[in-house]
């Protein structure tokens, strides 16, 4: 056992050694991009210096998402068990992090593959950058440091911290939630100014606007400051490079804070906890095929609901999530909005859609096979059909084109009078799939409400009226939220993006909030009327879960694309013009094969992590039963 303990140490040293030996050459790339710039690019061979650094950002992003999302919520449940002192959360947590271990020193490594490929194929770029954002880049190292140390004292401090240390192990895992958090925060500032490198006058300093002010005379002499300044409100865009020269205007916060900094961390941050639920759920699926015993199979059953339920907590406001950041993407310009959803990136929206749909068809289709393992679940299945039929009609609605010129022949458009369909073009609008995305998000939450209350019955004197109160909230939320989408047909686009859709969103939050705590006030001392069966689902909702995690990790590497491509031929729009042999926006085709080779590289990757695990355990198996044999013969 000795000999175990030393290994493991040693283990632990090599692994810490690697990766500060990675993030100490993280901290001095400014230094090496400054020295490169001799040449402004360099190829990579076989792939190409794009695709290099595509599939190590997105490798690197996958991996980093799931170990900043795995413990926002191992360290909720680790809190449950705590709390009800029921051992099995406290299990399920430190398996959680367990995971993350494996993951952690694959994603740190993954990180220094990513800061050479750029360093050797985009020196200038990495300088450009370095050069605005070098501060924040050494308190990114320091935030490293900070979540390595704490990842390894809240996992190998777990048996040890027990009792009365249960609360200081708890404030660990917190912090290493803060840590991982500001983390992603300040990398994606780097990402987003690339995207929008600016920002609203009133978020400037006084320095800059005078240096904005100054640029601008420079570049028409015949301004004056006051025509500059004509029609410019607090709203407008302003750019924080001298569009002559390209030389930075403002400060590093200003930069930080650009147009779509906050909605893409709010986008991510919900992201990282679907996906890494949808991960860990396709783990304990992959346990439950595997195991024996019936306690295993009722665990990993537990464990996959759980995860689950995690990833459909991140699920159902990531839409919301993504409406603000087109929004913001709309308002910092208007033409990459226009890209984004309506031109270029138009297919690929379509192809989100069906994806989306996929997720959520997968998560009711599992919630629905959980409530066969509970006694008094059958009786909600009655409600089954008709949900199906309203989640594959707005999944349909979500999915339809507005112009089908470019997979229609010429007799067809001329039948058409169009490229728009005289019937359901409709359906391509924004305000039917706004509307569309929210009767789905709301027939989910039903769903759920449904699983939750099964095997339960209500004993409060007030359930009939409360079943009628909900009843009545739902129908009054849809309602609304169709009205709301018709007149969206009638009115400016202003008014329907500013005003219509938020109100939408709104309505559909307040539905699940007002339901949910009359919920739990109506079932707060219900009655059981059947028991839980853990272990005995079928196999094809285990099936489903594995899917899910695929489609998950699909959808990132896909919408990753949508996000960098918005840039088109820029390194950083509008400032930094990309000349390199890959300057330009490769097509949806391309984008897809790429991803799916991403995608298997990573489950790969994952796959082999998931085996670690499993021979770790055998291992420790063997072990304690070699233990008990050698003091059986002892005894004897």
């Amino acid at each position: 056992m000795r000999k175990n303990s030393l290994l493991t140490k040693k283990r632990v040293y090599l692994i810490l050694g690697i990766m500060l030996l990675g993030y100490i050459l993280l901290s001095v790339a400014p230094a090496f991009a400054q020295d490169a710039t001799d040449a402004e690019y360099r190829p990579f061979p076989l792939i190409g210096s794009r695709n290099a650094a595509w599939i190590a950002a997105q490798l690197h992003l996958l991996f980093g998402s799931f170990i900043l999302g795995v413990p926002m919520f191992a360290v909720i449940i680790e809190f449950i068990g705590w709390k009800t002192k029921e051992e099995r959360y406290d299990r399920m947590a430190k398996e959680f992090i367990k995971l993350c271990m494996g993951a952690f020193s694959t994603t740190a490594l993954l990180g220094g593959v990513l800061v050479f490929v750029l360093l050797w194929c985009y020196p200038k770029v990495m300088s450009k950058l370095s050069g605005i954002f070098g501060p924040t880049m050494i308190f990114y190292v320091i935030l490293f440091f900070g979540e390595t140390f704490t990842l390894y004292l809240y996992s190998y401090g777990w048996d040890k911290m027990q009792g009365r240390f249960k609360g200081w192990h708890l404030f660990l895992g917190v912090l290493l939630n803060v840590w991982g958090t500001a983390i992603m925060f300040v990398s994606n500032t780097w990402l987003t100014y690339q995207t929008s490198p600016g920002t609203q006058l009133r978020k400037l300093t006084e320095k800059t606007k005078e240096a904005w002010i100054e640029s601008s005379i420079a570049q028409n002499p015949e301004l004056t400051r006051s025509e500059v300044m004509a029609d410019v409100t607090d709203h407008t865009v302003i750019p924080l490079h001298n569009e002559t020269t390209g030389e930075f205007l403002g400060t590093v916060w200003e930069a930080v804070n650009n147009f779509t900094w906050m909605p893409v961390n709010i986008h991510r941050l919900i992201g990282n906890i679907a996906f890494g639920g949808s991960i860990v759920a396709a783990y304990a699926a992959f346990r439950f095929l595997v195991a024996k015993s019936k306690e295993d199979k009722a665990h990993y059953d537990w464990m996959g609901y759980n995860g689950n339920f995690i990833a459909l907590c991140g699920l159902i406001p990531l839409p919301f999530a993504g409406y603000w950041l087109g929004r913001e993407i709309y308002m910092f310009n208007n033409t990459m909005g226009i890209n984004m959803m309506g031109a270029l990136f138009s297919w690929l929206f379509i192809l989100q859609a069906v994806m989306i749909g996929v997720l959520f068809i997968g998560a009711n289709y599992y919630l629905w096979s959980g409530m066969g393992r509970i006694d008094g679940g059958k009786v909600y299945a009655r409600y089954r059909p008709y949900m199906i039929a309203v989640i594959v009609i707005c999944v349909g609605i979500w999915m339809t084109p507005r112009t089908l010129s470019k997979i229609s022949t010429a007799s067809e458009l001329s039948a058409m009078g169009g490229g728009n369909h005289p019937h359901i073009g409709l359906f391509g609008l924004m305000t039917a799939k706004n509307t569309a995305v929210n009767i789905i998000i709301l027939t989910t939450f039903l769903s759920f409400l449904f699983y939750r209350r099964s095997g339960k019955a209500p004993t409060v004197s007030w359930k009939g009226i409360g079943n009628i109160i909900i009843s009545v909230i739902f129908f009054l939320g849809v309602v609304s939220i169709v009205v709301i989408g018709i007149v969206g047909f009638t009115v400016d686009t202003d008014i329907r993006v500013n005003i219509l859709t938020p109100w939408q969103v709104v309505i559909a939050l307040t539905v699940m909030f007002a339901v949910t705590v009359l919920d739990i006030f109506m079932y707060r001392k219900a009655s059981t009327s059947g028991t839980i069966r853990w272990g005995q689902i079928s196999e094809r909702s285990q099936y489903v879960l594995i899917l899910l995690a695929i489609t998950f990790t699909s959808l990132m590497g896909l919408m990753g694309y949508a996000r960098s491509g918005l840039r088109e031929g820029w390194h950083i729009f509008g400032v930094m013009k990309d000349t390199s042999a890959d300057a330009f926006t490769p097509s949806l085709s391309s984008a897809v094969n790429t991803v799916s080779v991403i995608m298997v590289i990573f489950f790969a990757l994952v796959g082999f992590i998931f085996w670690l695990g499993l021979w770790g355990e055998k291992k420790k198996e063997n072990a304690v039963q070699l233990e008990a044999e050698v003091a059986t013969e002892s005894d004897d």
